[in-house]
């Protein structure tokens, strides 16, 4: 099955798409604020003959001509981190602001985890959960290595996360990053699509459903809640919105993304969704030199 032919009605340009999924990602890094600022990368990274490129709507995203960032000084020391440009969005929308406490429902391996201490100024509270005990010891590796103190890490099913061994009853905001079908990531995944079926669409809709609805109900009056997906599959983006708006207390907001996007859609394959699932964003690869890449915006209001 051609799975991403059932998109070309969403796609501005169907060809550039196809061709972009078949081309490899740029390898970008993040600069890591909590350990350097950027002017001291930059003078690292040319000692070390590393050549990088800006990344214009990111001043601490850096394109880099290596393959092996990770190979690097400035990487060892934890003053960047490897960073795919549309992993940067989520943190960005969220905004969350120092001292505040911040929960991230899905948090390994810790690339947005990190970026959302980062945002914080490491202070606060930043509560770094997964569900998978096999994915802690690289999302605690990745928090360590970037000098984050601001982190607990735990291990929960989302879908029913308690805070009572926090002592308080709401987040201030909340990221769900959710587990998806990975559609998105088939430039660095060239067999992400290879498992791909309609009924997967539909169980894992049904998990993501559930751990926004948490993320919701973790979170404050007036509180953000940021839900992102690397798919294009309007199963797991705007229809589970859709369905969380028409149960949680919530609405959704206008965002302003960096780069080019297109607004959520309100009709797929005979369903109609809330008209305001169009203030949701979608990035398609050949219009950024991307991944694939959804995010929208709750506010919670009671």
């Amino acid at each position: 099955m051609d799975v991403l032919a059932r998109y070309e009605p969403l796609v501005d340009d169907y060809a550039a798409f196809r061709a972009a999924c078949d081309q490899p990602l740029p390898h970008l890094v993040r600069v890591n604020t909590i350990k350097a600022d950027r002017g001291s990368v930059l003078a690292a990274l040319e000692e070390s003959g590393v050549r990088w490129e800006p990344v214009p709507w990111n001043d601490h995203l850096l394109e880099f001509e290596t393959d092996s960032p990770g190979l690097t000084w400035p990487y060892f020391l934890g003053w960047i981190h490897g960073q795919e440009a549309v992993s940067a969005l989520p943190g960005t929308v969220l905004d969350p602001d120092p001292g505040t406490r911040v929960w991230d429902a899905c948090a390994a391996p810790g690339s947005k985890a990190s970026h959302l201490a980062q945002l914080m100024a490491d202070e606060g509270l930043l509560v770094a959960n997964d569900d998978n005990l096999g994915r802690l010891a690289p999302l605690r590796t990745n928090l360590d290595r970037l000098g984050v103190t601001c982190a607990a890490v735990t291990n929960q099913d989302a879908r029913y996360y308690s805070l009572q061994p926090f002592g308080f009853e709401a987040f201030d905001a909340a990221l769900v990053d959710a587990p998806c079908s990975g559609e998105g990531t088939i430039r660095k995944n060239p067999d992400a699509l290879d498992d791909w079926s309609p009924g997967f669409l539909d169980s894992i809709a049904g998990v993501q459903t559930g751990i926004l609805r948490r993320a919701i109900q973790a979170t404050r009056q007036g509180g953000a809640v940021v839900y992102s997906t690397c798919t294009f599959a309007p199963e797991e983006n705007e229809a589970v919105l859709d369905r969380v708006l028409e149960t949680e207390p919530c609405r959704l907001v206008d965002i302003e993304v960096p780069i080019d996007t297109d607004p959520g859609i309100t009709e797929w394959d005979g369903q109609t969704f809330d008209e305001t699932v169009e203030r949701a964003r979608r990035i398609w690869p050949h219009r950024n030199d991307t991944g694939g890449f959804f995010v929208a915006k709750f506010e919670v209001i009671e």
